[in-house]
């Protein structure tokens, strides 16, 4: 679990073919700390597995099913990355509850400066919708944020200037990729309301 507050920002060392897969490698500095194999990091909002890690770098595995569903679909040396490492009992949960299970890929559609913040617009998977109201949470490349207005297919937050610097967020343009995770309270409440709600089927015959 993490709380969608990026404790540093790393650099793709190589990306190494594998087929039905990739071996990812990261340079960093803060989250190796007193991080082992097989301890958990997000690197954009997706939880990945260190495999292997030397005193500046971590390797993981990316399997298929990540890179089909996931912006690291693409990822090449060089590209700046989002990391966290997984939340320990004793920390603040200065975010909101972060999985690392990316629900899917937004696309940035507008960034509108202001003199203290930046106001960005993501367009979003339409299903996502139901999942966001206004002042709810949604993570961003593993950025915890809180949505400022919801719509039926894309959604509004602004970025105050400590986000803008410490986070990938920042030099993100109008066309990028971008990993959305919806609250995961969120999707459990409305799994359990929907059984108790009326199907079409069932709303069909009460009007007929």
């Amino acid at each position: 679990m993490f709380t969608g507050i990026v404790e540093e920002l790393g650099t793709v060392e190589s990306v190494e073919d594998q087929g039905d897969a990739i071996r990812l490698t990261v340079r960093a500095t803060t989250v190796l700390e007193g991080t082992g194999l097989g301890d958990s990091i997000a690197v954009n909002g997706c939880c990945l597995t260190v495999a292997t890690r030397t005193d500046d770098t971590w390797t993981a595995d990316v399997m298929q099913e990540t890179l089909d569903k996931t912006s690291l679909h693409g990822v090449a040396p060089g590209d700046t990355v989002n990391l966290e490492r997984a939340v320990t009992a004793d920390k603040r949960l200065g975010g909101h509850i972060v999985q690392g299970h990316v629900d899917g890929v937004g696309t940035v559609l507008a960034r509108t400066p202001s003199e203290h913040w930046e106001v960005v617009e993501v367009a979003m998977p339409e299903e996502m919708g139901r999942y966001l109201v206004d002042k709810g949470s949604i993570t961003v490349d593993g950025v915890s944020l809180t949505v400022v207005e919801a719509r039926p297919a894309s959604f509004t937050v602004s970025l105050i200037p400590e986000t803008l610097a410490r986070t990938t967020l920042g030099h993100r343009q109008v066309g990028d990729r971008v990993n959305l995770e919806t609250d995961v309270i969120a999707k459990h409440v409305a799994k359990l309301v929907a059984a108790y709600l009326p199907t079409s089927e069932h709303s069909k015959e009460q009007q007929a």
